[in-house]
Order: structure tokens, then sequence, then C-alpha cells
């Protein structure tokens, strides 16, 4: 009767470690499906203002355009206007329009004539 019972006890234990195999092999499968539908998925972007430039830049465009508040300092206008410059040089591969709104907005925010530019 003992060798019985302890025969039994030997047989379950493969089978219950097998499950334990099958559940962790089961959950990396998932992990990895998982993260290839996150690597594929779009990036979520900040919502961008949908439109062209005004003829004449205001601060709250030249605000929009550097990302930070009609009534942000000068060191936070200083450190968006690099950030927004870096991303959009045009030794870099960006658009000399564009770069020259991006200093356009920072000369608006610093009190200086925002105005026309030449283009």
């Amino acid at each position: 009767l003992e060798r019985k019972e302890g025969r039994a006890h030997s047989m379950t234990t493969p089978i219950v470690a097998g499950f334990g195999v099958a559940a962790v092999a089961m959950t990396g499968r998932m992990a990895i499906l998982a993260f290839e539908a996150w690597k594929t998925a779009p990036p979520r972007l900040r919502k961008f203002y949908e439109g062209g430039f005004e003829p004449e830049m205001t601060r709250r465009e030249a605000a929009m355009i550097l990302g930070v508040r009609e009534s942000a300092a000068k060191d936070k206008v200083l450190a968006a206007h690099r950030k927004v410059m870096v991303a959009n040089h045009p030794d870099a591969g960006g658009s000399d329009y564009i770069a020259t709104k991006i200093n356009e907005a920072k000369a608006q925010m610093l009190g200086g004539r925002g105005g026309k530019t030449g283009f």
C-alpha cells in the first residue's frame, strides 16, 4: 500500500512539472507577442496645431511654436527654442522656413519685434 502511494506521487510530479513548463512557455509567448505589438504600434504623438502661420507672428503663435506658455520665463523660452531648433535645424535636414519661424518665435517671446519674415 505504501509503495502505491509513493509511486502515484512520483507519477504526478512530472505531470505537474509539465503543466508548469507549459504555463511558463505560454506566458513567454504572450509577452513576446505583446512586445512585438507594442514595438510596431504607431507612436502616441501630441496633438499639434493644424493650420498655417499667421502673416504677423503673435505672442500666442510664438508660444505654440516653442511649446511654452505665453507667460514663460526667459530661461524656459531659451530652453524650448534650443530643443525645437535642434530638431528642426537646416543642417540636420530641417527646413529653412521652419527654422526662421522658430527664431522669430523666440524673438517674439523675448520681447523683440516678431514681425514678418523674409519668406
